[in-house]
């Protein structure tokens, strides 16, 4: 069959078509007619949510939160905001409701009490949608009467804002709970770490640890210095000495001694003298003699005093050597105290630091604490509705602007359908092409021209 032969067909069945056409439209239009009257209210709220963490005080805004929409309509289709509904109309006391539940429970449909009952019946007549690219959400709900629609489209609306408010305060709760625990916790380190410092102060006598090392670092620097100097001295006093030992006379500071140079002077005229005498008298003359005497005097003081003059150095030189150890043993005694007092230092300055970083740390989660309090004390919702629901003026469904031409689509198609049917039925011959189908028969055609 082609598309010829079913429009001829459906051209010579038009009746029937038209028949089941209008018997479909009258049957829709009298069902709809029957059928209970549905009114659709809707409620608009917008969102105005900053996501802040109840710990960590970061905030981001809710259009960069991925699936943020989907899960507030998550929220408002929840069970706890249907039986926030309930409970906040007071839809178990009416008495009409309580009668259906004891119906549903001898039938044994019912499991659970009136108050989930009534939520999963109130939850599968509400629709929620969120509007295109904006934070406002559409809260709907379908009723048999307007005025009930209405009342609990904006119920739905008001318990989602409680919830929602809810959902927001338990977090930040817990999270002071947690951060008071915090506080104590972190105060106790930070009185213990100011008590290890303060006994550690008393117990190594440190009052301002940066004067002490200072001072001390001085004295080791004046230490120092001494022991050089009289590490020369020594030297010198030693090498002195050794001179002195080996040649006595030689020595620059025998030669340089002012009593021994006088002595010196002193018997070169008595040597003189005697070398005077001895020409002119023998050895047996008095004044010979008393020259002698002298002269022998002389070389004894000088002896003398060239002996006393060594001892002298050596004396020097073994009190500077003593002096030098002295020094020394200080000098070891004051790095052993700046040591130890360089380590009592890095010992305090960490205790020091232990106490800053408690304190810092005490001070963080005080801030934070203080601010999870006023959050989970605030009762501010970031929803708001921007419109309350009003009662609709007329049904939302059953339309009929949607029923009427539907029908007629539906009826034409089905009244097509009883056509072809009826065609097979009767087959009857409706052009050449079933003439062609039926016997084969060359068909001719013959135009009669006008003479």
């Amino acid at each position: 069959m082609n598309f010829l032969q079913l429009a001829i067909i459906l051209k010579v069945r038009r009746y029937i078509i038209l028949l089941v056409a209008i018997i479909t439209l009258l049957t829709a239009v009298t069902v709809s007619l029957l059928l209970p009257k549905n009114f659709l209210a809707t409620a608009t709220v917008l969102l105005n949510y900053k996501g802040v963490d109840p710990v960590t005080g970061v905030s981001m805004p809710a259009q960069l939160m991925p699936g943020y929409m989907g899960t507030q309509i998550d929220i408002i289709k929840s069970k706890n905001v249907a039986i926030d509904v309930v409970k906040r109309l007071k839809l178990t006391d009416i008495a009409s409701i309580k009668q259906d539940y004891d119906k549903a429970m001898k039938s044994g449909n019912v499991k659970s009490d009136i108050t989930d009952w009534l939520a999963d019946r109130l939850s599968g007549k509400l629709d929620v949608s969120p509007s295109r690219e904006s934070s406002v959400i559409n809260i709907s709900y379908k009723g048999v009467e307007p005025t009930f629609a209405a009342t609990m489209a904006n119920a739905f609306a008001e318990s989602y804002i409680a919830v929602s408010l809810k959902l927001k305060m338990d977090p930040a709760i817990k999270a002071s709970q947690y951060l008071s625990e915090q506080t104590k916790v972190l105060r106790d380190n930070l009185q213990q770490a100011q008590e290890r410092l303060s006994k550690y102060q008393q117990e190594h006598g440190l009052t301002s640890i940066l004067d002490t090392y200072d001072v001390e670092s001085s004295k080791l620097r004046d230490l120092s210095t001494q022991y050089s100097l009289m590490q020369s001295q020594s030297i010198d006093a030693n090498s002195r000495k050794n001179d002195a030992a080996k040649n006595m006379s030689d020595s620059p500071d025998v030669a340089l001694n002012p009593v021994i140079q006088n002595l010196r002077m002193n018997l070169v005229t008595a040597e003189s003298k005697l070398a005077e005498m001895a020409q002119r008298y023998s050895k047996n003359h008095p004044s010979y003699i008393a020259a002698e005497a002298e002269a022998a005097k002389l070389r004894s003081q000088l002896q003398t005093e060239i002996d006393r003059t060594v001892v002298s150095l050596s004396n020097s030189a073994s009190i500077n050597s003593q002096r030098l150890g002295d020094v020394k043993t200080q000098l070891e005694r004051q790095k052993q105290k700046v040591l130890e007092l360089n380590r009592s230092r890095s010992e305090l300055l960490i205790m020091e630091k232990e106490v800053e970083i408690a304190q810092n740390a005490l001070a963080s989660v005080n801030n934070r604490f203080s601010q999870t309090v006023l959050e989970g004390q605030s009762n501010q919702a970031d929803i708001a509705i921007l419109e309350t629901a009003s009662p609709p003026a007329s049904p939302s469904n059953p339309s009929l602007l949607l029923i009427i031409p539907f029908s007629l689509i539906v009826g034409t198609m089905l009244g097509c359908f009883f056509a072809l049917v009826a065609e097979f039925l009767d087959r009857r011959v409706r052009s050449k092409d079933d003439i062609l189908g039926l016997g084969e028969i060359p068909v001719y055609e013959y135009s009669i021209k006008a003479v």
